[in-house]
């Protein structure tokens, strides 16, 4: 019997610890906003195969992509609310920093800009899945600021695939832009993220 006490706490405690943070469920008529870069537009593939048009069939839900390719986390800042006004998500899928780390505008910058967003998307009621973008070089990570914000306001957090997914020369279109296949990893990597966090 005390056996049995054990191994029902230790599996308890299992199950606590996977939980990780929670989304409401997302409904049938849901709007998700995948807003970023080149990484969310699709850059390196077609249209129809970007990661947000990939994600979209994958979960049955409407995913708005609204990436702009070269864009800087102050610009993303700066264009959030627009996009928010005009698509009222009740999800918003932040994948953003890439460029600033190409063009060594500092960390603490983009770390400021993400936060001002999350920030920004929670004001709204309108929740949040955070995508980490590694830095250049090796090995290929996201800084540690990603996390800390998503701990910070616990949020779900996709903390390895882009990364993964840029270590791999079949799945990339050129040096920093997955192709089909790349993206198509990346939508299942955060459909099975909405799953483990409750919004689907």
């Amino acid at each position: 019997m005390r056996r049995l006490v054990v191994l029902l706490v230790l599996a308890l405690s299992a199950a606590g610890c996977s939980e990780g943070p929670r989304l409401k469920p997302l409904s049938a008529d849901a709007v998700v906003l995948a807003f970023g870069d080149s990484l969310t537009y699709g850059t390196g593939a077609q249209e129809s195969e970007s990661y947000p048009a990939q994600l979209e069939q994958l979960i049955g839900r409407r995913v708005v992509g609204a990436g702009v390719p070269g864009e800087v986390t102050a610009q993303a800042l700066a264009r959030l609310p627009a996009a928010l006004e005009e698509h009222a998500p009740n999800l918003l899928l932040l994948c953003i920093g890439g460029n600033d780390f190409l063009r060594r505008l500092g960390n603490r910058q983009a770390e400021h800009n993400v936060r001002a967003m999350v920030k920004l998307a929670r004001s709204r009621g309108i929740e949040v899945l955070l995508i980490g973008t590694p830095e250049p070089g090796f090995p290929v990570t996201p800084p540690t600021f990603y996390g800390a914000i998503a701990e910070e306001f616990g949020l779900p957090y996709e903390e390895q695939v882009i990364g993964e997914v840029l270590k791999d020369a079949s799945l990339k279109a050129d040096p920093i832009h997955p192709n089909a296949r790349g993206y198509r990893i990346i939508a299942e990597r955060i459909a099975g993220a909405l799953k483990q966090s409750g919004a689907l």
